[in-house]
């Protein structure tokens, strides 16, 4: 893989990540851009001890433009967009209407004693899968899929070396039923200055499990459901993709490697190779369930960055809001309101339909 780092037009950093080590990425940024956005305020909630991003400038981001005016498309002539190149295979760049920046102004105003408030340090990216604008994830071939994961690798290892970042969340967004304001085929990459509420809780079970018995608790999970292969929905020598026994979504499932390791780059050659083969299968079996392009959102959880990092164990949590071909979930009162979910589809239901699929 090659990789060739640029600047764009406003300062911004692009990285290609290329699959030929003949391609040339000396491009210019031709276009006129006003300066990055200084970073969002982060507020801490007392009652809940979670902070929360203001981010006012992203009221203006771009939603949902026509094919012709995607900014995740090559540029092409006098049509510019985020990348300059002509063509690309994956390529990374910090987001242009970011929640979370390093280009921090001055530090904010305190409103009340029980709510402190500090600059959103950290950095959020985009990254593209593919120039194809008509692509999918699971329309990627498994070499595609090889140098996504080295390119995430690439990134959590940088923005994990950035002052105050304590976690590094790489996710895909897909279908506008989960909220996509771009339908070219992107994830993004979140570099939190604190250690998520989500992530949090799962190493508090963690740690309990790890004083009662000495194990890792993700692993032994992991080593359960494979045993009881009930939930399984397809495996091999490194990876195994299961429903969780109590999964949220109708539709969920976990990606998880035998070996118990903290993060993508701790991932050797045989696991990276062996991941896309096994994820594009369950990704295609989503797409089958229903005979339509499946809305999910595919979640990397990566141990945090400089605590617990013995507790955690990577895993893609991928998952779905469609329960049925013409229904939604949506988060009703007991989920949203207090966080409780539930169910329509008892999870080896849910199993045994996507092995069909």
């Amino acid at each position: 893989m090659k990789r060739t780092q640029i600047e764009l037009a406003d300062g911004r950093e692009l990285i290609y990540f290329d699959e030929r080590d003949d391609a040339v990425r000396d491009q210019p940024d031709r276009r006129e851009l006003p300066p990055p956005p200084h970073a969002s305020q982060l507020r801490y909630d007392p009652l809940t001890d979670e902070w929360v991003a203001v981010a006012v400038h992203r009221q203006t981001r771009t939603f949902l433009p026509p094919a012709d005016q995607c900014p995740l498309c090559p540029s092409r002539g006098d049509r510019l967009s985020e990348i300059p190149a002509p063509d690309y295979d994956v390529v990374v760049f910090e987001n242009r209407f970011p929640s979370l920046s390093q280009r921090v102004a001055e530090e904010p105003a305190v409103i009340t004693p029980f709510t402190p408030v500090r600059p959103g340090r950290g950095k959020c990216e985009v990254v593209c899968f593919t120039d194809d604008h008509n692509a999918s994830f699971a329309g990627l071939p498994s070499g595609r899929v090889r140098t996504v994961l080295d390119a995430l690798a690439d990134r959590t290892t940088a923005l994990s070396e950035l002052p105050g970042v304590e976690q590094v969340f790489p996710f895909e967004n897909r279908g506008v039923e989960i909220g996509v304001t771009l339908h070219h085929p992107h994830g993004q990459i979140y570099a939190y200055p604190f250690v998520t509420p989500r992530t949090r809780t799962m190493l508090a079970a963690a740690r309990r499990h790890f004083e009662h018995t000495g194990g890792n608790l993700y692993a032994d999970v992991l080593a359960a459901e494979r045993a009881a292969g009930d939930r399984v929905v397809a495996s091999n020598e490194h990876w195994t993709a299961y429903v969780p026994a109590a999964a949220r979504w109708p539709f969920e499932v976990h990606v998880a490697p035998h070996r118990p390791v903290p993060d993508i780059p701790a991932l050797d050659d045989a696991e990276r190779d062996a991941f896309g083969p096994l994820y594009l299968d369950v990704l295609r079996r989503f797409d089958g369930l229903f005979d339509m392009p499946m809305p999910y959102i595919a979640a990397w959880h990566q141990a945090p960055v400089h605590v617990d990092r013995e507790l955690g164990h990577l895993h893609l949590q991928l998952f779905s809001v469609r329960r049925a071909k013409d229904k939604l979930k949506y988060l009703a009162g007991s989920e949203s309101g207090m966080g409780v979910f539930i169910n329509d589809i008892a999870p080896e239901r849910a199993a045994e339909l996507l092995r069909a699929a």
